[in-house]
């Protein structure tokens, strides 16, 4: 057999990364050729998740969190949902990694290798929350396709790169911009290297927010193979598929993008409410932009046990996508009466806000504590689920936990 049929050092060595170890006679695998131990990888150990996260595929990874584990103010990688349309890349190198700017609303377009947008441009940190639009969608009825994504699909991590805007003005925009769509890496399930992935994008007036980022580090590190290493386009607030990973390419566009996972029914919900099971022409569907306000019981974890007489401290989170929460309350009375809890201001805009209480039950039985968030409008938390949508988006309803006092 022809040696230029063997896999390249490059891919050998992300395989030998991927098992956790050396692959002895390595240099002998076809290129092409899928491992056993590959086709069904522990991807707890290969993507340094902890083993309380829940996988909901493997054929694209998709992998949420547990509530307690998102106790953290700053999401840790371990904790760190996972949400991909395709494959991972196999060769990710970030000496030789660039992006190309182009589009009909660029002056001339131009590509920047990570050095150069390291070097170039300041470097801006934030915590920005990350949350699918589709978190929470296993609660829909009738059920709506897609990963049945329940509480943890959401993060707040802190990320660290360039602002997009900085990059575009370098680049030159004109007058007639409207939109910036992105290009990724990432690789279709058939496996056709024409077919894009997913190219989604976002109006100019959120590109050039200043918390916009062109991100290469995840709290203090490179960014991590599977949440976009070497680089990402991260915007706060929005759906997280509007954070592309693996970024390769930007297109300043003259129209709203028209990229895959751009067009109906995908990341839309119908613009008036429609009865549950309705079908909804591609005309009537809007784009999702800002998240709605939402709040997470961290801890305790559900099923907790307390002794009568003790009181019990909760916390968690709470976000309102492109507004700031103005206060978070709880019931333990199935939302008959509601008690405030203590809120922390945010680190920065786009961050989510931590929240405290002490709660305290009238004698032994049966609990459910409850959490509702109101954003800076006055907007709250429905006690139950929202406003039903053909792919299942944006369930903001109360988040609850079960507690027992003997």
């Amino acid at each position: 057999m022809n040696r230029r049929g063997f896999l390249s050092k490059t891919s050998l060595a992300a395989l030998s990364a991927a098992i956790g170890t050396e692959i002895f006679y390595g240099a002998q695998i076809p290129a092409g050729y899928r491992l056993i131990a590959e086709q069904d990888p522990d991807l707890f150990a290969r993507y340094h998740k902890d083993r309380d996260m829940v996988i909901l595929n493997k054929r694209p990874i998709n992998i949420e969190a547990r509530a307690h584990l998102l106790n953290d103010d700053v999401t840790p990688e371990r904790c760190m949902f996972v949400r991909n349309n395709g494959k991972v890349p196999v060769e990710l190198q970030a000496e030789n990694w660039e992006l190309l700017i182009d589009g009909e609303s660029v002056r001339q377009g131009r590509s920047f290798s990570l050095e150069e947008l390291k070097t170039t441009f300041p470097h801006y940190s934030y915590n920005l929350t990350l949350e699918c639009g589709g978190n929470g969608r296993s609660e829909f009825d009738p059920p709506a396709k897609g990963n049945q994504w329940t509480v943890g699909a959401v993060s707040c991590a802190t990320w660290t790169g360039v602002r997009l805007r900085d990059v575009l003005r370098e680049v030159g925009i004109k007058q007639d911009a409207v939109y910036v769509g992105y290009h990724a890496a990432d690789l279709h399930l058939s496996g056709d290297p024409r077919k894009e992935v997913i190219s989604r994008g976002i109006p100019m007036a959120k590109a050039m927010q200043e918390e916009t980022l062109l991100a290469f580090e995840m709290n203090g590190k490179p960014i991590p193979e599977i949440h976009g290493f070497p680089l990402r386009l991260v915007a706060g607030g929005w759906p997280a598929s509007v954070s592309g990973k693996w970024l390769k390419g930007l297109s300043v566009r003259n129209q709203v993008h028209d990229g895959p996972k751009m067009e109906s029914p995908s990341y839309r919900v119908p613009c008036d409410p429609v009865a549950p099971g309705t079908e909804v022409a591609d005309e009537n569907m809007c784009i999702i932009e800002s998240m709605p306000v939402k709040s997470l019981i961290t801890y305790p974890r559900t099923g907790a046990v307390l002794e009568t007489g003790r009181s019990l401290r909760i916390n968690g989170h709470a976000w309102a996508g492109e507004l700031q929460v103005k206060e978070v309350s709880y019931s333990i009375d199935f939302g008959a009466t509601w008690q405030e809890c203590t809120l922390d201001k945010p680190v920065n805009r786009l961050a989510w806000q931590n929240f405290r209480a002490a709660v305290t039950f009238p004698s032994e039985g049966y609990y459910e504590i409850w959490a509702r968030a109101t954003d800076s409008r006055g907007v709250s938390q429905p006690m139950v689920l929202p406003g039903w949508n053909p792919k299942g988006y944006l369930n903001n309803a109360c988040h609850r936990i079960a507690v027992k006092v003997v």
